[in-house]
């Protein structure tokens, strides 16, 4: 009798498992409102999403957690306890991209800061050289920039466009090697 209430057990688990299997196939031939239609009828709710991958594994992970019983109930409990704890947020603060009134309006940054420069370079004020086809070339190395010829290039790039007329890496013209600080961050 034990036996035959075993076998019995295992058939219905085979049975579902394959039940569970065809209602996963069929999600991956539905179309996107086909599967925001059966995600309505598997949660109870209309999912938000227009995206058709998300909705298979949302709706394929409910089949399956319904058919073998989902979250065990310290698992749930768990969640919602780390649910209550987050302090989530939907949209951004209005103040985030807007002027904040209890901020001084001496302190508001109204232009870009120079970030650091590149560990290749040396520090500003120096001058790069570089013979080129029988040209010397100099170029001061400013905060913002360099200065080649009297006009200031963002770029040693582009210096190297204009001085040899075709695309070149700054740094190699230049010869300027990655110091060991920067190829040690590359790592």
């Amino acid at each position: 009798m034990d036996t035959r209430l075993t076998a019995l057990r295992k058939e219905k688990r085979v049975e579902t498992a394959m039940q569970m299997q065809k209602e996963i196939e069929a999600l991956s031939r539905m179309t996107v409102g086909q599967l925001r239609q059966k995600y309505l009828e598997v949660f109870g709710e209309e999912s938000r999403s227009n995206h058709k991958q998300f909705l298979f594994r949302r709706i394929a992970w409910r089949i399956q957690a319904l058919a073998e019983g989902g979250l065990s109930e310290r698992a749930r409990r768990r969640a919602l306890e780390i649910a209550n704890d987050a302090d989530l947020r939907i949209r951004a603060p209005r103040t985030m991209f807007g002027q904040d009134p209890t901020l001084n309006p001496k302190l508001i940054v109204t232009r870009k800061v120079a970030g650091d420069l590149d560990a290749r370079l040396p520090p500003h004020g120096s001058f790069l050289e570089r013979e080129y086809k029988g040209r010397r070339i100099i170029v001061k190395v400013l905060v913002d920039g360099f200065a080649f010829e009297g006009r200031n290039y963002r770029s040693l790039s582009a210096i190297a466009r204009e001085v040899t007329g075709t695309k070149w890496n700054g740094f190699l013209f230049f010869n300027l090697a990655p110091t060991q600080e920067a190829a040690d961050g590359k790592k």
